[in-house]
């Protein structure tokens, strides 16, 4: 069986440094940060009373108002990165076969706040008074189900669950279901809403967060000695793949090509990395045989880097073992010292970044570096395009996600070529 070749040909994103694809994008390649004191809850008495939200999203901008309060945070944020995306491809609709049309889209959590209200307003000695739309509100998969239901979209639509690695999973099954002519368009991505009460007290309690809480801009460090955890964020992306005669056929503008994807198990510990990264190391190499391309053909590697002290290292360590020499002339960076990490959504987000640095020929930075700040296990000589977005050529990205349970997923894109 022949495989096809799938494309890119939409983009959205809703993100804590901006409402769509390009503003989120300006502030990556600026170097700003999304971090801040919490609003959307009284943190006062938490460990971590700052995180990267949204500013300004106004659900009903996407969703009529009544429609709105039946959506939980995530799926708001979800159907506003896929209106984007959709729209950015500039298919025609009315036209389309929609039983060709499919949505996987991820949340690592899915409704937490929503779970939450419900669960604070209950009272055991009344009994049980829930709303109606609790269960819909909550479940990991309504997002998905809400995309397809908004675009009546017939094709393959469900949800991947892998924790952080959940939505470059989805971004990988969609590639598949495209490769293997299960359809010809898939709107896949992620989204996730976890700044909240049990989000942060539960990510507290694992000491997984930064506490820094007097200067919460540059908690979110990776790479440096002094990095104590990650940044929370929220947020969500979309990327409209299509299989290449699908797209050339309606003469839709291409972003970039997915030539593959990896997946790979650590299975080691419940919340940490292998310390040598193997399971790290295992992932890019099946990503890497899958795309049919060689360690020295990757320019740039977005990694996972989520400024946890064992996380980082890990990382750092499998890279260089994959890539031998090369490691040394590649860029790499971690871009949730921006973002901050959007959990779930994180691998779709970066997998969109990937797909902006193909096409605009820029890395994005990581920020929060300052000299003095080295970690001696950490070597130096790698390029971490720290601090400053850096121009060079990038005909091929690769983007590292991996989750807690030890579930790891790559996925690679290159500049697309007739």
């Amino acid at each position: 069986m022949e495989l096809k070749r799938v494309v890119v040909t939409g983009l959205g994103a809703v993100t804590p440094l901006g409402i769509g694809v390009e503003e989120t994008w300006k502030s990556l390649i600026n170097g700003v940060s999304g971090a801040g004191s919490i609003t959307l809850f009284d943190a006062s008495l938490f460990k971590t009373q700052f995180a990267c939200e949204i500013k300004g999203f106004d659900p009903t901008k996407y969703l009529e108002k009544k429609e709105a309060r039946k959506f939980d945070r995530y799926a708001q944020l979800a159907v506003a990165a896929a209106k984007e995306a959709i729209e950015d491809t500039d298919v025609d609709l009315e036209s389309a076969d929609k039983d060709r049309i499919g949505v996987i889209f991820a949340s690592g959590i899915g409704g937490i706040r929503s779970f939450e209200d419900e669960m604070c307003e209950y009272d055991p000695e009344k009994g049980p008074r829930f709303s109606p739309f609790f269960i819909p509100k909550m479940i990991a998969d309504i997002a998905a189900g809400h995309i397809s239901m908004m675009y009546g979209f017939h094709g393959p639509n469900f949800a991947t669950v892998s924790a952080c690695a959940s939505s470059t999973n989805a971004v990988i099954d969609a590639f598949n279901y495209v490769r293997l002519g299960m359809a010809d368009m898939i709107v896949t991505g992620g989204a996730e809403a976890p700044v909240s009460v049990a989000g942060v007290g539960g990510f507290n309690a694992m000491h997984a967060l930064s506490t820094r809480n007097d200067d919460p801009q540059r908690a979110s460090r990776p790479f440096s000695a002094s990095r104590d955890g990650f940044v929370m964020g929220e947020g969500a992306a979309a990327l409209v793949l299509e299989s290449l005669e699908h797209a050339q056929a309606r003469g839709a503008k291409i972003y970039a090509e997915v030539i593959g994807g990896g997946l790979s198990a650590d299975a080691y510990h419940l919340t940490a990395t292998h310390p040598e990264g193997l399971g790290a190391m295992l992932v890019m190499k099946n990503a890497l045989a899958d795309a049919g391309i060689n360690p020295e053909d990757v320019d740039y590697i977005n990694v996972h880097g989520t400024s946890t002290p064992v996380g980082d290292l890990s990382e750092i360590k499998a890279i260089k073992k994959v890539f031998g020499e090369h490691a040394y002339k590649l860029n790499i960076s971690s871009t949730k010292s921006m973002t901050g990490h959007l959990l779930g959504a994180a691998g779709a987000t970066e997998a969109m970044i990937c797909v902006k640095a193909v096409e605009n020929d820029i890395v994005p930075p990581t920020i929060n570096f300052t000299e003095g700040d080295e970690d001696p296990e950490i070597d130096y000589k790698l390029n971490f395009t720290f601090n400053k977005a850096q121009k060079r050529t990038v005909n091929v990205a690769l983007s590292n996600t991996f989750g807690f349970g030890g579930h790891n997923a790559s996925v690679i894109v290159k500049k697309f070529s007739k």
